[in-house]
């Protein structure tokens, strides 16, 4: 019997998904990006399993708990209709010695451990170098979006760059 493994689309949701709205822990404030639901449906629709991946270091810091985090994520997967597959966030402060904060590619490996990911045909998109780099630590290719806090991506090492989250998805279905 042959186990074949998935390829998947890790994402990052502050600036990538959703508005970055700095420490979100009110789902009052969760807006998704024009576009995004239909975006993931098409990668869905070809066989990627769809993973948040997602420092959340309000946590760490005490500006918000664990169950302010959890209704958030929860607002965010009734807006994009239950289209995530997993999120895995990771609320380490910088600074502090983690192997799950992003550069780091931990939660990509807890991941791929957990669901089955081919790593070698899988995409990170994000709207942060440091997506960018967590993308390569772990091997997979990377897009780099424009609609976070950091959108200058002149000097970005990303494999591609797009305008948003609908431009990458465009690029993942052509490349694959």
């Amino acid at each position: 019997m042959i186990n074949a493994l998935s390829p998947a689309v890790f994402l990052d949701r502050d600036g990538t998904m959703m508005e970055d709205c700095d420490y979100c822990s009110d789902p009052k404030d969760v807006r998704i990006f024009s576009g995004v639901p239909e975006a993931l449906r098409s990668l869905k629709s070809r066989g990627f399993k769809l993973i948040v991946i997602t420092n959340q270091s309000g946590i760490g810091r005490g500006l918000m708990t664990v169950e302010q985090y959890r209704a958030v994520e929860a607002e965010v997967l009734r807006q994009l209709d239950d289209l995530i597959g997993a999120t895995y966030f990771c609320p380490d402060v910088p600074g502090q010695r983690s192997s799950c904060r992003k550069p780091a590619p931990g939660m990509i490996l807890q991941a791929k451990r957990e669901h089955g990911i081919d790593l070698s045909r899988s995409f990170f998109i994000g709207d942060k170098e440091i997506d960018v780099e967590c993308g390569r630590n772990a091997g997979v290719r990377t897009v780099r979006v424009q609609t976070g806090f950091q959108q200058d991506t002149t000097s970005s090492t990303a494999d591609w760059v797009a305008k948003n989250l609908p431009a990458a998805a465009e690029i993942i279905l052509a490349e694959t």
